[in-house]
């Protein structure tokens, strides 16, 4: 039987939370950062807050209140803010930084790894996220990310979900839209590829946000659904 997905050339990936595993991630690192520098506070309300105000920032430079900026300095802008709220104080500009970099030491889903290995057997697999390339680059690099190609919105100018995201990644993959397959956690991301002409595939993350914050992702109508990535090698017949 031919395979109903023989047109996908590429796969491209949404990162922070269908790749990898932000909330623990941050939660162990300013733990382990708040030990070496005697601050006591919530690291999970401080990696949820941190984390609920990447939307707004980026609604921020779509409607012109911030000028054009890399996901680098909008967590810092969110990371500054922060501080205050928490009553963080005393740290130095490198361990500001320091702590704003913990975005690029984000740890991969069990799955990810080895799922994107059989992938990349038959596709093309990318970044295409709202990260900055060296966030993704330095991210890649840490964890051990097999991407081929790191795509970013950066390169564009815009954020996902507008288009010109989607489109442009096509177009410097050499492909069409309906050869490239946007995978990805969240319906809003998918629901804008598929609006460019990709075909998507819904990897669902309940743990995206912890385990106290277990969220079931509302029905999408995905050309695939998969629990992982390595279901979703099964599904599209990689061995």
């Amino acid at each position: 039987m031919q395979n109903p997905h023989s047109d996908i050339k590429a796969l491209t990936f949404d990162v922070f939370g269908t790749v990898v595993d932000w909330y623990s991630s941050i939660v162990a690192e300013g733990k382990k950062f708040g030990n070496t520098h005697s601050i006591d506070i919530d690291w999970t309300q401080f990696a949820l807050k941190w984390r609920a105000g990447y939307g707004p920032a980026m609604d921020k430079v779509r409607r012109g209140e911030l000028p054009w900026q890399n996901i680098d300095a909008l967590h810092r802008r969110i990371l500054d803010a922060l501080l205050e709220t928490f009553e963080i104080t005393g740290l130095s500009e490198t361990e500001k930084d320091y702590l704003n970099r913990v975005w690029h030491r984000l740890k991969p889903w069990p799955d990810a790894v080895g799922g994107l290995e059989r992938l990349r057997k038959r596709y093309i697999v990318a970044t295409l996220s709202n990260g900055n390339i060296a966030l993704l680059t330095n991210m890649a690099k840490f964890t051990g990310l097999p991407w081929d190609c790191i795509l970013s919105a950066e390169l564009t100018g815009h954020y996902k979900p507008d288009p010109q995201v989607y489109q442009t990644a096509a177009d410097l993959l050499g492909l069409s839209p309906n050869e490239v397959m946007m995978v990805a956690a969240h319906p809003g991301d998918l629901r804008a590829a598929q609006a460019v002409g990709y075909q998507t595939a819904l990897v669902p993350r309940p743990l995206e946000y912890g385990p106290d914050n277990i969220r079931s992702v509302t029905p999408h109508a995905s050309d695939l659904v998969a629990n992982d990535f390595n279901k979703l090698a099964d599904l599209l017949r990689i061995t």
